[in-house]
């Protein structure tokens, strides 16, 4: 018998550590024959800490939302007494969030024991590596990339065997492979999940990528705010190493390769492949013009391939199953599955990964269970800050490179944050370049200045204090961040106001000359008063009231003093008979 608990960040937050400890107690005092170990996270963090009971006979049976006073139920009645605790189980509606994913990168996320070498080489790992180091050519390998039709999966979406191939052909005897782990986006959390629960998958694909380019070492780069997944990547290192699978004379060849980590401070733009070569180097992380590019002249001004996370997770599946097997998933021109982190106002949030060529419609509301509340639908924003906001009118777009970027947004590295009716898309278009501006590196004017200038407008704007022109001038801006910043980040900057503007021009307007918020967001722009036929004259509105704004006698209509009134909402949360009104 063995029990399996989840043990990625986010089983950890909900409790998992308790619910370990629990079963490991009462394990020691039944004296029960029972294995205790841990796996990542399979992606339904919602329904997190959950566990799986393995028979002798390799029957799992999966239970979710686990608090340790449940676990001597699911102890005695299942693992000593062998019938299922029903109660308990993941719904089926749950299970299906799983079945109706086409997983590759996360194939062995939430199945496998992060911790241990042995658990992945059972499933198959490192096969991958032994075939490309023993029996195929450097030409092979990326040939055989070539068909898979794999895009890195970072953001930019460039093909994966165009930057292999251009390192390779660059000169010299020293060159690097570097993972880009310096997942910034707000609401994403694809990278950090792989490298929790399946380390051995990613370092398995950055020694096929480093064999292929002739790389003499592989370089994690990993924002200091994700310790677990370092804590689990440097075990992972160190089993590999002492496999024989990194180091010297790799599987008997004469190929020699080692790894090590770089963990950044967290800064967004080191995700732009320059600046994080510069952070490597012990520079402030600031992106550089290019030509050259990092193939010819990158970290310490050797030759350099950087790809992401995801990227490199797919390669050992493409090694073993061949790259036709994976160009015969997906789009003409997105080949594979992409992982989303699917947050905000959904059901079931968590990490789905899906064949490229299914809609938006089908991850929010077939995988991840619509709206929460059944509140209707209103947008999402896709590719993170440097992304744009997709309204439900466009729901039934395709999940692919080139259709995602006609809708003004980008597919990003994978972040999905979903909007109800009662999101502001001017105050979301705030929050993301509010975000963008603090994580400008500051080296060029138009991104360290015109941000700001954007802003500030914003900020006007949902404080009810917007002006004839704005909408145009923010325009105005942000065309020429785009067309006048050094990197990305500050050319992708404006796309959340750019498409805001474009499908939800009304509330900006609404904000400006009506001076509403009509999602009820903005606190500046909305009004509360007390309905007289609703009030009961309880008083507890008044009691709660910060600043003393509400006033009235005991079963007496009350009054909200609009002057002293903060907009707070705390009458709202408390009126249990409805009487407050926002307008």
């Amino acid at each position: 018998m063995k029990v399996i608990i989840g043990f990625g960040s986010c089983g950890i937050a909900a409790g998992a550590n308790k619910v370990y400890h629990e079963f490991e107690k009462q394990i020691s005092e039944k004296k029960a024959n029972v294995s205790l170990e841990k796996t990542g996270c399979i992606g339904t963090c919602f329904i997190e800490p959950m566990l799986d009971v393995i028979d002798d006979n390799g029957v799992k049976t999966t239970y979710v939302n686990v608090t340790p006073k449940i676990v001597t139920e699911i102890m005695d009645k299942h693992v000593l007494g062998g019938k299922v605790a029903e109660e308990y189980l993941i719904s089926a509606e749950d299970q299906d969030m799983i079945k109706k994913q086409k997983r590759i990168a996360l194939r062995n996320c939430g199945l496998v024991n992060p911790e241990s070498i042995d658990d992945y080489i059972a499933a198959g790992g490192y096969e991958a590596t032994r075939k490309a180091v023993t029996t195929m050519t450097q030409d092979q390998i990326i040939a055989e990339m070539k068909v898979s039709g794999l895009r890195g999966r970072g953001g930019a979406g460039f093909p994966t065997w165009f930057k292999w191939n251009a390192a390779k052909q660059s000169p010299g005897p020293e060159k690097y492979i570097v993972c880009n782990a310096d997942e910034g986006d707000p609401g994403a959390f694809m990278d950090r999940s792989v490298l929790e629960g399946d380390p051995h998958s990613v370092i398995e694909g950055m020694i096929i990528g480093g064999f292929a380019m002739g790389a003499i070492e592989g370089i994690f780069y990993v924002r200091a705010e994700y310790p677990l997944a370092i804590v689990r990547l440097e075990k992972a290192i160190e089993q590999a190493r002492a496999k024989g699978f990194l180091g010297k004379n790799i599987f008997g060849t004469n190929y020699n390769f080692d790894m090590r980590i770089k963990a950044g401070a967290g800064a967004f733009v080191c995700g732009e492949e320059t600046a994080l070569i510069a952070s490597l180097e012990g520079e402030r992380g600031m992106p550089r013009l290019k030509p050259p590019f990092p193939a010819q002249k990158g970290y310490w001004q050797k030759p350099t391939n950087i790809n992401n996370v995801e990227t490199f997770a797919n390669v050992p599946w493409i090694m073993n199953n061949g790259g036709a097997a994976f160009a015969a998933i997906g789009t003409e021109g997105s080949k594979g599955t992409k992982v989303f982190a699917v947050t905000g106002k959904v059901k079931k949030g968590g990490l789905v990964e899906i064949s490229n060529g299914l809609t938006i419609r089908d991850v929010i509301f077939n995988i991840s269970g619509g709206i929460r509340d059944n509140k209707a639908f209103k947008a999402v924003q896709m590719g993170g800050p440097s992304g744009g906001c997709i309204p439900a009118e466009l729901l039934d777009t395709i999940i692919d490179y080139e259709a995602i970027n006609k809708t003004g947004a980008i597919m990003g590295s994978g972040g999905m944050v979903v909007m109800d009716e009662t999101t502001c898309m001017v105050d979301m278009a705030r929050f993301f370049l509010d975000f963008t501006k603090k994580e400008s590196c500051g080296k060029c004017n138009y991104c360290r200045i015109g941000t700001k200038r954007m802003l500030e407008i914003l900020e006007r704007i949902t404080k009810g204090e917007g002006r004839d022109g704005d909408i145009e001038l923010l325009e105005e801006l942000a065309n020429k961040i785009k067309e006048g910043s050094l990197c990305a980040l500050g050319g992708t900057a404006p796309n959340p106001v750019l498409t805001t503007i474009k499908y939800f021009r009304n509330e900006y307007e609404d904000h400006i000359y009506k001076k509403k918020c009509t999602a009820h967001s903005c606190s500046a722009l909305l009004t509360f008063t007390i309905d007289e036929d609703k009030c009961t004259g309880c008083t507890l509105c008044a009691r709660k009231c910060p600043v003393g704004a509400i006033s009235g006698e005991l079963k007496k209509v009350h009054k909200i003093d609009q002057d002293l009134c903060i907009k707070c909402g705390k009458c709202v949360e408390t009126c249990k008979f409805k009487a407050i009104l926002v307008d």
